[in-house]
């Protein structure tokens, strides 16, 4: 059926919400910030600052394991209302959503990129370039598109990534001052976060050097609204109607 096909396609183009979430070289602790506190348990009060946060933007990319790489560029708050962007290899969506609907909108590449593999593809490809794919926002294929909790606990299922790490130095992460955080993975990589020293302890990046899986995410905007616009009626396509034809 077309309709799972289709949702198939948008998870593989969307996987960077799980690979993203990499979090966790010896450098010496050369702040104050975070006096007498343990790497360790700031990295634990910085994923829990981060989950209760109204609103944020992430913006990130990694590399998979066939050299491909995949991006988000989303603006998303606790409520899943979230507009941006998600990209795989050379071509990008656009993806909002708002209410209980998820709206992906690529042009022609990226649904031959995305669909290469059907062989309904020149078929359906032509029905989906450039218009809003409108699909149900609880779909367990796309909830995690723009699923912020949903997001952060990825980066936290495994807390063991997120112990043993060691204090590096403060630097600044878009003008903003941070501790950095590391941590060496059992894959050889080298895992690190970094955490405001001003205000909440949020999450301002998280970093994988070397590895599977390299990468980087910055999160900024935090507490800001989001509110996406629900496309035109003439610009969507609505997924089930489009399976249904196919049935």
């Amino acid at each position: 059926m077309r309709t799972r096909k289709v949702t198939t396609a948008v998870v593989a183009a969307s996987a960077s919400v799980a690979l993203l979430a990499g979090c966790g070289g010896d450098s010496g602790d050369g702040s104050k910030a975070f006096e007498g506190q343990s790497a360790d348990s700031v990295a634990a009060k910085a994923v829990e600052a981060t989950r209760m946060a109204a609103s944020m933007h992430v913006k990130g990319d990694t590399r998979q394991e066939d050299g491909s790489t995949v991006s988000i560029d989303v603006s998303v708050d606790r409520e899943k209302n979230c507009e941006g962007t998600i990209g795989a290899g050379d071509t990008e969506a656009e993806v909002r959503h708002t209410g209980s609907t998820l709206y992906l909108r690529g042009d022609r590449q990226y649904w031959e990129n995305a669909l290469k593999q059907q062989s309904e593809a020149g078929e359906m490809v032509p029905e989906l370039a450039d218009k809003w794919v409108r699909m149900p926002g609880n779909d367990a294929t796309t909830a995690g598109v723009c699923d912020k909790q949903g997001f952060i606990a990825a980066m936290d299922e495994d807390k063991s990534e997120r112990r043993g790490m060691e204090r590096g130095e403060t630097s600044e992460v878009d003008g903003e001052k941070a501790l950095k955080l590391t941590k060496k993975g059992d894959g050889g990589e080298t895992l690190a976060m970094y955490v405001a020293t001003e205000g909440e302890p949020y999450i301002l990046r998280t970093t994988t050097e070397g590895g599977e899986n390299p990468g980087s995410v910055t999160f900024s905007d935090y507490g800001e609204p989001v509110k996406p616009e629900q496309p035109p009626a003439g610009e969507t396509v609505d997924l089930k109607g489009l399976g249904a034809r196919s049935s």
